[in-house]
């Protein structure tokens, strides 16, 4: 089989034995991955990553201990956890410290022909949901999880910074949920996205003004938090989302002096996501930069990469 490999910033593809599937675990055949931020942070060296990458998925399963999984499509949660810690204990094993998170940490990723992940991990795609459409329930889980872990109250205004991917996928959950959301981004044809879903949209203003209790920073941009901080409130919540390779400069005065809280967010439960796609709520169609096969995984991160891009897809060979 062919599997993409990562290796100080470069892409290439390698031949290699289809993998042994360990009892618990199922082998599953690529349909659709999607690269994300969190690839791309990888290339730029984050977590000194080598290996394959890839974490958003649709795939078939061609082999398992349990049989009701034997061909259904499926989706996976990326964090493989230990299952016996006081973190595991608590049904948190998102923050197990054992734990390894595919393609990125420890555990072999899904940019591969075929590949495997614990059948605790999987989650059958209902027919109704294109392929296409449900590689993005991971990243919407991630936009998901800010409802679990905050309250916002309905109606009150939340700024989301950063018109890229998450930060669409973050405006459209909360709209949904009954925030006035206010989606600050750069790019014109993703901001119509943005405003066929209703959201307000607008550009980065260049004086900002502490009008929010409530913000959502997902630039991936090391100058996203310092503009966070400059538009939320005293004793506001900013959430954080963007993960970047590297240290992020930034002055804490505004946030020690304001008593703004910090929430850092992650993944999320699939279960919300896969409603939300179910019910035809959140735009995804329309953030499809690129399909592309595995075998052109280098182009793939090429365009990936480029100013305007959006999901670029790799379909199984």
């Amino acid at each position: 089989m062919i599997s993409v490999h990562m290796d100080h910033g470069q892409i290439s593809i390698r031949e290699r034995p289809r993998p042994r599937r360990p009892r618990g675990f199922a082998l599953i055949r690529l349909l659709c991955g999607g690269i994300c931020n969190t690839d791309l942070e990888l290339q730029r060296g984050y977590y000194g990553f080598r290996g394959t990458p890839g974490h958003e998925f649709v795939g078939i399963v061609v082999a398992a201990d349990t049989p009701r999984l034997l061909g259904r499509r499926v989706v996976g949660e990326i964090n493989l956890a230990c299952g016996k810690c006081a973190w595991c204990r608590r049904q948190l094993g998102r923050h197990c410290p054992g734990r390894k998170v595919l393609g990125i940490v420890g555990q072999p990723g899904v940019f591969a022909e075929y590949f495997v992940l614990p059948e605790c991990n999987l989650h059958a795609v209902p027919d109704s949901i294109p392929t296409e459409s449900a590689v993005f329930i991971e990243p919407l889980a991630a936009a998901c999880e800010i409802l679990d872990q905050l309250h916002i109250p309905r109606a009150a205004p939340v700024a989301v910074l950063g018109d890229g991917k998450l930060g669409l996928l973050i405006a459209q959950v909360l709209q949904l949920h009954g925030a006035e959301v206010h989606l600050y981004g750069h790019h014109q044809d993703r901001m119509l996205i943005a405003r066929d879903a209703g959201i307000r949209t607008a550009w980065p203003p260049a004086r900002p003004r502490a009008i929010y209790d409530w913000v959502v920073e997902a630039t991936g941009s090391a100058q996203g938090l310092s503009l966070a901080a400059r538009m939320a409130r005293p004793r506001s919540t900013i959430v954080l989302k963007s993960t970047i390779h590297g240290p992020v400069p930034f002055d804490t005065a505004s946030v020690i002096v304001n008593e703004i809280t910090l929430v850092g967010s992650r993944c999320g439960r699939f279960k919300p996501a896969l409603r939300l796609l179910r019910e035809g709520k959140i735009h995804v169609s329309e953030m499809i930069s690129a399909r592309m096969p595995l075998s052109e995984a280098r182009r793939a991160f090429d365009l990936a990469a480029k100013k305007g891009a959006l999901k670029v897809l790799l379909l199984g060979e």
